[in-house]
């Protein structure tokens, strides 16, 4: 079973950068999406983007021109690189192993324990 480790969350202010990494231990990650997903207390959990194994990126419409997902296989990791940061950018970020090629906005998968991201105004 895969296993992942989330890093880079924290407290920034409006308008900063922060970067958000995942890195995963098992077999299979070149041939499975990658996705970053968050969820605010009471909501449901919404994708952010994500990254298909063909590094192909899918941005949600909020994430459109700031952030950016890469990934690397060789070290088995993701990135999510989020810049002009908004105070409802704040939420708990999960990372996302696909069970597929692709990611599925529901979010099929193994998930990372998450992240908190802060933007404060």
């Amino acid at each position: 079973q895969v296993q992942l480790v989330e890093s880079g969350g924290g407290l920034v202010q409006t308008g900063g950068s922060m970067r958000l990494s995942c890195a995963a231990s098992g077999s299979d990650f070149s041939l499975r999406g990658m996705g970053w997903y968050r969820q605010v207390p009471g909501s449901q959990r919404e994708m952010v983007a994500y990254i298909t194994n063909g590094a192909t990126a899918y941005y949600s419409n909020f994430a459109k021109g700031r952030f950016t997902i890469s990934r690397n296989n060789a070290e088995q990791t993701v990135h999510l690189e989020m810049n002009n940061l908004r105070p409802e950018d704040t939420a708990v970020y999960f990372c996302l192993f696909c069970s597929r090629y692709r990611c599925t906005a529901t979010g099929d998968g193994d998930w990372g324990q998450g992240t908190q991201v802060t933007v404060s105004s």
